[in-house]
């Protein structure tokens, strides 16, 4: 964890933005996998180890604003949980590392809660995103499972959106250790990128490079040949020549901040015309909207720029046509480029994105678009210096959507339907770095990292200052 009053300067801004009420932060129980005593590996809630630091199950805390009391809620292990996991540092004196004085047993919550609750006053409390924090919520506060999101507290969630946005020194150093191991792990996967090898091979040799590092993935690796499949989890090919291979993968550190890198690799260290000339178009997408970000400009003009950038690419090979302000203004460019351009990165992968794309990626007078592609930008809101965004192009061939466009005759003055059924069997590439917001303009976060088109050419990465 970090230095104890790092987690006492987040709790005192934290009652400075509130002003008053009652805090309510609830730490994540130990999951199950197929009986009580397997488990999958524990990973604590963000926002409770954003401002209590504490890494351990069965947690909760309140932070008293009028009454000046900060409380965690919790248990000691007994000499029967010790013959299972050994002797562990009690509650307090973890808590003592955080700068809090106050522990009290786990089930002496729900009285803590009881006469704030009698006397109205205002509980502040997070949107929950599992079951049995839904449960324990709904018990104390008394409000049904369905109604706890909307009954959830919208300055509370501003409040934290506005703190865990601006990345402070330590995390950032924090972040740049697990986009280090993230390095290594693309650094592995291009090297065994080879005819012969199975994806499940590759994922599981850099997942192994996550977990000598100390820490665990950041989220399940997306490996494989069907890159044109956004969030492909699937690993059940065997690598073949004139192939490429996609790999998306983060690792996590020890306290739980992580990168999120991509690269896209061909299988016979050598890309095909077609492919390089793609993969050429998808990367200077990606120089582009790195050479857009300052502070003040909003995100999802980055996106835009990226998009125009694509489809210019893609209009002089002859997959678009048209004007191409007017062919991204329209969406006919989400034919090839489904998603946004990046996210906030920190303590999760999609940082804060448990409170709400609402309120982490957009703002009361910018809210997300209805039209397809870019309603799937996580990220739109105004660039401020010390965020941590990913920037992440790509171009993905996908047969159905081929298909189905073609049948509902859409865009046809835009896309070039005849050449584009010869690239049906093409996949997908996509290109991802993360990049901390400077005053001057954005950095490229971690060691030297390949982009060029072929593995020979394993350049370092640009930085944008």
């Amino acid at each position: 964890m970090f230095e104890k009053h790092v987690y006492i300067n987040r709790r005192k801004r934290l009652k400075e933005q509130l002003g008053s009420g009652l805090i309510l932060l609830l730490g994540n129980e130990e999951s199950s996998m197929n009986y009580t005593d397997n488990c999958y590996p524990f990973r604590q809630d963000s926002n409770f180890l954003y401002f209590f630091g504490l890494d351990r199950p069965g947690l909760a805390a309140i932070i008293d604003i009028d009454n000046a009391q900060e409380i965690i809620f919790g248990n000691d292990i007994d000499v029967e949980d010790i013959i299972w996991t050994g002797p562990l540092q009690s509650l307090n004196e973890q808590a003592e590392l955080v700068g809090v004085s106050n522990v009290l047993p786990a089930l002496s919550i729900a009285d803590k809660i009881s006469k704030p609750l009698s006397e109205k006053r205002k509980i502040h409390f997070l949107p929950p995103y599992r079951a049995d924090n839904m449960r324990k919520l709904s018990h104390w506060l008394n409000i049904p499972f369905d109604l706890l999101k909307i009954s959830s507290s919208t300055a509370l969630i501003k409040a934290i959106v506005e703190q865990r946005s601006i990345k402070t020194t330590e995390e950032i150093i924090e972040i740049e250790k697990g986009v280090d191991i993230t390095i290594d792990m693309q650094l592995e996967a291009a090297r065994l990128a080879q005819e012969g090898i199975s994806e499940t091979n590759i994922a599981g040799i850099i997942h192994g490079i996550a977990l000598s590092a100390g820490g665990n993935l950041a989220f399940p690796t997306i490996l494989t040949v069907n890159g044109q499949i956004l969030h492909n989890h699937s690993q059940g090919n065997i690598l073949q020549k004139g192939q490429m291979l996609l790999c998306d993968c983060g690792a996590e550190t020890s306290m739980h901040y992580g990168g999120d890198l991509t690269r896209t690799t061909p299988v016979d260290q050598r890309f095909s015309t077609r492919q390089k000339e793609i993969y050429d178009i998808v990367l200077h997408a990606h120089e582009a909207a790195i050479d857009s970000l300052r502070p003040g400009v909003f995100f999802k003009d980055v996106h835009l720029k990226a998009c125009e950038t694509l489809a210019a690419g893609l209009k002089s090979i002859g997959l678009m046509k048209g004007d191409t302000q007017e062919a991204v203004s329209q969406g006919a460019h989400a034919m090839f480029f489904q998603c946004g351009l990046g996210h906030m990165l920190g303590l999760d992968t999609h940082d804060m994105e448990d409170l709400g794309e609402e309120y982490v990626g957009y703002t009361d007078d910018l809210k997300k678009s209805t039209q397809f592609g870019l309603k799937s930008l996580r990220l739109g809101r105004k660039l401020e210096a010390g965020f941590v965004v990913t920037v992440e192009p790509g171009i993905y061939i996908i047969p159905e959507l081929i298909d189905l466009w073609r049948s509902q005759n859409k865009f046809p003055e835009y896309i070039n339907y005849d050449k584009l059924e010869t690239y049906k069997d093409f996949s997908g590439i996509r290109i991802e770095e993360d990049l901390i917001i400077t005053d001057a303009g954005s950095r490229i976060l971690g060691k030297s990292l390949y982009r060029g088109a072929e593995k020979s050419e394993m350049q370092p990465a640009k930085n944008s200052l």
